[in-house]
């Protein structure tokens, strides 16, 4: 397990990227950095992001069955509560209950608008949430992978995540 620090400084050192690179559906897995969404995602059934060429992106798609993604709309999502609760996120009663909710959580759209913002005094592409005070940081690992850092406004933690392109933009 890394702490916050450590997987903040390799965050810092990684190059930029520009939002058009961002196009396409992305597969995402959390990085373990002693934060309370840890895992959370993942026993959700969290699948990744998609961004569009429009500069708006699906946030939280998560699978759906089988072969199906499901935008959710962050905007039901009580923050607060859920990072005050988070270990119930990792239970399996979480789990049965979001699939349960999906189709009443989807979203109408796109739920966030991508643009090119400081983080750490380096400009790069990050995901700004329309109605909750996240922004998603992102920094390229390399010609397929990014790391991204979740930031809540309010909370000093950041919440670490890569994502692996699954799809070129055509």
């Amino acid at each position: 397990m890394n702490d916050q620090q450590t997987v903040l400084e390799q965050f810092q050192h990684l190059p930029p990227i520009a939002p058009r690179e961002l196009v396409g559906l992305w597969k995402g897995r959390g990085i373990p950095a002693n934060h309370p969404f840890d895992g959370v995602l993942e026993n959700l059934g969290w699948y990744g992001k998609r961004f569009m060429t429009d500069m708006r992106a699906d946030a939280l798609l998560f699978r759906s069955g089988e072969h199906r993604l499901t935008a959710i709309d962050p905007k039901w999502i009580p923050l607060h509560w859920a990072l005050r609760f988070d270990r119930l996120g990792r239970t399996r009663m979480a789990r049965n209950l979001l699939s349960y909710l999906q189709r009443r959580l989807r979203a109408k759209g796109p739920v966030a608008a991508v643009k090119t913002l400081a983080f750490e005094g380096v400009e790069s592409a990050a995901m700004v949430y329309d109605h909750q005070p996240i922004i998603d940081y992102f920094r390229r690992l390399d010609e397929l992978r990014l790391m991204g850092a979740m930031t809540i406004r309010g909370d000093a933690r950041i919440y670490f995540f890569e994502l692996q392109r699954v799809d070129q933009p055509s």
